[in-house]
């Protein structure tokens, strides 16, 4: 694609609104809402996030994960302690989300600082994961140079063999989640002429308090 096309690409937003009477007491019952109209809007995929993470000299990276958790506490995902990802939160436990819900011309942008789950509650979601998935979780050495797919094949079957067909598989002590407790939460939607709504959380000592941004 050329550049100029590039340049051309563009469509209006029209599908609705967002006001200050529409925004709910707090961030996580206003994102359950959103939620569950991207659920039942059909969007494939409606829990898949962006996680942001950077180093603790500043530099970023971006990956998308699926979100399996929420409650007053934060926003949960999970993922291999020793991989990019888990290295730099374990370094720099600051952290941002992005839920870009396009076909609802909908972003909810989360900002707040991460803590790891107990082994308790990794090894009670871990439990739920379909078998192949923990075989993946305990063959995959996450963000680690590997010399080609065949090698990843071997330490699968590897796996399989180690824990055959009944055996209960345990979480890998290098995986688990990580909650994000929530400090500022954007609920942004389009509108037309790129006047866009843009209502913000930000946690206070006093509790939630809201605020419109410029699109």
């Amino acid at each position: 694609m050329k550049e100029r096309e590039l340049s051309e690409l563009r469509r209006e937003y029209a599908v609705g609104g967002l006001a200050e009477q529409d925004l709910a007491d707090d961030p996580v019952r206003m994102f359950r809402s959103w939620m569950h109209d991207a659920v039942v809007a059909g969007l494939h995929e409606p829990n898949a996030v962006v996680v942001s993470t950077a180093t603790p000299a500043g530099v970023p990276s971006s990956r998308m994960v699926l979100l399996k958790g929420l409650d007053d506490r934060g926003f949960v995902f999970y993922t291999n302690y020793e991989s990019r990802k888990g290295i730099e939160l374990t370094a720099n436990p600051a952290c941002a989300l992005l839920f870009p819900w396009h076909d609802l011309e909908r972003q909810v942008r989360v900002e707040g600082t991460t803590t790891r789950l107990s082994r308790e509650e990794n090894q009670a979601y871990f439990a739920t994961r379909p078998r192949g998935s923990q075989l993946g979780a305990w063959a995959s050495p996450q963000s680690q140079v590997v010399p080609d797919r065949a090698s990843l094949d071997k330490r699968y079957d590897e796996q399989a063999a180690r824990f055959g067909d009944d055996e209960e598989i345990p979480a890998p002590p290098s995986w688990g989640g990580f909650r994000v407790a929530p400090e500022v939460v954007e609920f942004w939607q389009g509108r037309r002429g790129r006047m866009h709504d843009r209502l913000r959380y930000r946690r206070t000592a006093a509790g939630w308090t809201t605020e419109r941004l410029a699109p």
